[in-house]
Parts: C-alpha cells; sequence; structure tokens
C-alpha cells in the first residue's frame, strides 16, 4: 500500500520492472579490522641488515546485496485464487559489491628496515590490497553473503506486499 491505497500490479513484467528500478540492493554492511604484516628479505643478508617489514592496523567495510537488475520475468509467478493475489519471486544470488580500506581509521603500527636498504614505498600499497583481501575473504567466512540475501529477501518482501500483493514468497 503506497499513499493508503493498493497498487495493483498486472504482470510479472510490471514487477520486475519495478524491483529492477531499485538496481543494487545494497543489505549488508560489514565493518572489520585486521592486523596485516608484509616483508621484504634479502636471500643472502639477514633482515637486520636488509630487510623491510610493515605491520600495519587496518579498518575496512565490506558492503553485499543483491544485483536486482539481474532479475528475469521468469523469476516471478503470480497466481490469482478467490480474489487473494500471490506471488512468488526468486531473487538473484548475493554478491560483494565492494570492499574498501578507510584510510583514516588505518595505520602503520610498526615498521623495521634494515641497516643497507631504504625503505620500499610500494609496501604499504602491497599491504593494504593483502588487507582489502583479507577483509573480504572475513567477510565471506562471517557468512555475509547469507545475511544479504536474507535482508534483500525482507526488504522485496514487503515492497511487493506494498504493491498489493496478500500472499508473497521471496527465495
Amino acid at each position: 500500500m503506497i499513499s493508503g491505497r493498493p497498487l495493483m500490479v498486472v504482470s510479472a513484467g510490471q514487477v520486475v520492472e519495478k524491483i529492477q528500478r531499485l538496481s543494487r540492493l545494497e543489505t549488508v554492511v560489514y565493518s572489520l579490522d585486521t592486523v596485516e604484516e608484509s616483508s621484504e628479505s634479502n636471500p643472502v643478508l639477514p633482515d637486520a641488515l636488509a630487510g623491510d617489514k610493515l605491520l600495519m592496523i587496518v579498518h575496512g567495510q565490506v558492503i553485499a546485496g543483491i544485483d536486482l537488475a539481474q532479475l528475469k520475468p521468469e523469476s516471478v509467478e503470480i497466481t490469482e485464487a478467490g480474489g487473494v493475489r500471490s506471488i512468488r519471486l526468486t531473487l538473484p544470488p548475493s554478491q560483494v559489491f565492494s570492499t574498501s580500506i578507510d584510510d583514516q581509521k588505518s595505520r602503520v603500527y610498526a615498521r623495521d628496515t634494515g641497516i643497507f636498504v631504504k625503505a620500499d614505498p610500494n609496501l604499504e600499497t602491497v599491504t593494504r590490497a593483502k588487507a582489502q583481501n583479507d577483509l573480504q575473504q572475513a567477510a565471506l567466512t562471517d557468512g555475509i553473503l547469507d545475511a544479504a540475501t536474507t535482508n534483500a529477501r525482507a526488504t522485496v518482501t514487503a515492497m511487493l506486499g506494498g504493491l498489493g500483493f496478500e500472499h508473497v514468497e521471496v527465495r
């Protein structure tokens, strides 16, 4: 029900069009902290002389949801029996939309550089890239995709109820 009156959606195509307008439905934001270590060593000299070691505390976010633009008309089944309008909708799979590092909350904790070498300016970049991958893997392990699907189902179920369907099943 929108503006106090139910909207009558007649076809699966109209339902798909209305849902696709939402485009990317971001349903979960994970904020995570991790400690990353990177190092470069010399095969001949000990690290105290020619090594470069970096320890970094990284804060980042992983955002996941459903790309509703992938919804197809065959994913929607509308039935009407005894004056009760029902809809069954199958959502596209959830996915990670982005993984980012918050530079304001991330910092180098320690850096040890050997006596005979300069600090590698790319070591921090390599460490950040490694941290970004580790953050995403941690979110996946924690079940971010399942949470994204559950939250998307709840959001789409509420929306379809607002479009005038009395029975809504979102899978």
